[in-house]
Parts: C-alpha cells; sequence; structure tokens
C-alpha cells in the first residue's frame, strides 16, 4: 500500500477517535451538571473518552510520518463532520440544513484534497531538516512570521487589541511551526522504525521535538484566551481556515511537497481548501453555546425543578487538525464547567 493511503486512513481513524471523545466527554459534562453529582474526573466514562483522544492524537502525530502535511491536516474536517453526525445521533441535537449542505461540501472537498494534494514528499531525515531549516527560503518566512508574530504581540499585549483575527493569526503562526516540527519528529520516528537510519542520535530530533512541545503549549495558551472572549462559533472555523493554511504553506516552503505538481493539481486542491473551509463555516454558524453554569442558576433559583432544557454539545472541539488545537478544545469544554 502506498505510504500517503497509509497517512490518510491513520489521519481519518485518529479525527474520528478524536470526534467521538469530545462528545463522550461533552456529555458527561452535561450529565454531572444536571445531577449535580461527583466531579465529571471522577467518572470512569469521561476517561475512557480522555483515552480515545490520547489515541487519536496519536494517530494524527504517526500520520504525519507517512503523508505530506498540506495533506494530512485539511483531513481535520472529518472530525467535524463525524463529530456532527455523532451530536445528533447520540446527544440528540437538532440536525439543521446548514449542517446537511456543510457536510456534503466538506465531504467534496476532502474528496478534491485526496485526489489532488502532494501525494509524497522526501523522505524526513535528519540531515534533510538540518539543511532546510538554513534554506534561504525558510529563513526568509521564519523571519517574515517573527516579525508579523512580534507586530501582533505588541497590539495584543501592549495596544490591549482583543480582536479574533488578531489572535487567530498569532495561533496560526505558532501552528506552521508546530506542523515543522511534528512533521520533523514523526517523520525521523517513521525513518528509523523502517530500520533504513537511525535517526535519534541526532540533536535535531530532541531540537524539534523541544519546538513541537513549546508551540503546542503557547497554541493552548493563546485558543484559551480567546475561548474567553469570543464564542466557539466564531473561533472554530476561522481557526480551521489559519491552521489548514499555515500548515500548507509549512509543506510548500519547508518540505516543498508540491514540488513538481502541475498547475491543475494545485488550482484543485486550493478548490478542495475552499469547499473544505465552506463546509465547516456552515455546520459552525449559530451553533448554540450554553454553559453549565446557567443551568445551575436556573435551578437554584427554582428549588425542586429538575433542569429540562436541552444542552446542545459544542462544534468546537471537533475542528482543531493539531494536537494543541484538540487539547485546547477539551480545556475549553471543561473551563465551561462550574
Amino acid at each position: 500500500m502506498e505510504a500517503y493511503i497509509v497517512g490518510i486512513c491513520i489521519a481519518v481513524c485518529g479525527n474520528f477517535l478524536i470526534s467521538i471523545s469530545l462528545n463522550i466527554q461533552k456529555y458527561t459534562h452535561v450529565r454531572q451538571s444536571q445531577r449535580g453529582t461527583r466531579p465529571y474526573y471522577t467518572s470512569r466514562v469521561w476517561w475512557v473518552g480522555v483515552l480515545l483522544m490520547g489515541l487519536g492524537e496519536l494517530g494524527n502525530f504517526s500520520a504525519y510520518g507517512f503523508a505530506p502535511a498540506s495533506l494530512i491536516a485539511p483531513l481535520g474536517c472529518v472530525s467535524v463532520i463525524a463529530s456532527a453526525v455523532i451530536s445528533v445521533l447520540f446527544l440528540k441535537e437538532t440536525l439543521r440544513a446548514s449542517d446537511v449542505l456543510g457536510g456534503a461540501l466538506a465531504l467534496t472537498g476532502t474528496y478534491f484534497l485526496v485526489t489532488f494534494a502532494p501525494h509524497s514528499s522526501p523522505h524526513v531525515t535528519a540531515n534533510m531538516v538540518e539543511r532546510s531549516l538554513v534554506s534561504w527560503t525558510f529563513l526568509i518566512y521564519f523571519m517574515f512570521e517573527a516579525l508579523l508574530f512580534a507586530i501582533l504581540m505588541y497590539l495584543y499585549k501592549c495596544r490591549n487589541v482583543k480582536h479574533i483575527i488578531i489572535m487567530m493569526i498569532l495561533v496560526a503562526l505558532l501552528a506552521s511551526v508546530t506542523v515543522i516540527s511534528v512533521k520533523a519528529v514523526s517523520g525521523m520516528i517513521t525513518e528509523t522504525l523502517r530500520g533504513s537510519h537511525l535517526q535519534l542520535t541526532y540533536p535535531i530530533f530532541y531540537i524539534m521535538f523541544i519546538i513541537m512541545i513549546t508551540s503546542c503549549a503557547f497554541q493552548i495558551k493563546f485558543l484559551n484566551e480567546a475561548m474567553k472572549l469570543f464564542d466557539a462559533t466564531e473561533i472554530v472555523p476561522i481557526n480551521y481556515v489559519f491552521f489548514t493554511a499555515s500548515a500548507v504553506v509549512a509543506g510548500i516552503l519547508f518540505y516543498e511537497e508540491f514540488y513538481g505538481i502541475s498547475l491543475v493539481h494545485v488550482l484543485m486542491f486550493g478548490v478542495g481548501c475552499l469547499l473544505a473551509f465552506t463546509g465547516v463555516f456552515l455546520i459552525a454558524r449559530a451553533r448554540p453555546r450554553i454553559k453549565m453554569d446557567s443551568v445551575f442558576i436556573s435551578m437554584e433559583q427554582m428549588p425542586g425543578k429538575s433542569c429540562t432544557d436541552k444542552v446542545q454539545p459544542q462544534k468546537d472541539d471537533s475542528k482543531y487538525k493539531t494536537l494543541a488545537s484538540k487539547l485546547t478544545c477539551s480545556s475549553a469544554n471543561t473551563q465551561d464547567e462550574p
């Protein structure tokens, strides 16, 4: 079987497990808040969701070792579709016309992405990563990113500009570094397991590993801050678009994944991205967000009255395509609970 097909299958399965995990955790939060029993983390069902989350993230990490980053990153829309289906079937959320249309567009976009994305990329070795890090193309790109990041941080921290676009661009800039480092680490591990050459003895492996952990941590930080200021229905589609775009750019400039690809394939890949982006926006559009604290307030105001309102699950958890994004969504759901 072709390596990129293995990567696609692993990524799809990983995103599907993540969507199941996040719906399980949301169900646990809702059940625990309605019953007013022990904390959610004492529930075995919640820990099953955490385990599935870990397996899904491990799958996504492994997929980068088999397929190009520009192919794996957009497949995050699979978790969007799966989460919508699961929430309708098992959490009894209302199925809207925009969900059906968005799902159809996202599936069509996924087909275009899988068909026209680059199906091969250079084997990721320590020597290859070292050469790419000092290439003029990457150095110019990195300096541009660093300058833009510094400007946005000045606006965000010093000028107190809390615009959603500024925050999502900050996350996307970090995501670009994350994608580069994740693919480097995953690719070197894959090469080692294949037995072609031991990569774990090179210092660059551990440097990229530290960069991966650090960039993920800062992504989580900024996404959590964004979740406190803006509604998830705004954050989810914007973050998905920016993350995918940053992953594609990283794949082009650092790993040269589109080298030798025809113009027709590039244009059709762009069409696939546009369809997937539109589908995600439609699914996330006007998605209600009901916090658990409002449930407790209503219960306190009306003693003896059980809460019968239908609590909608959040779709924000299922949209993030990197390790940091998924972890952030889970953290955000937890913060919403009293």
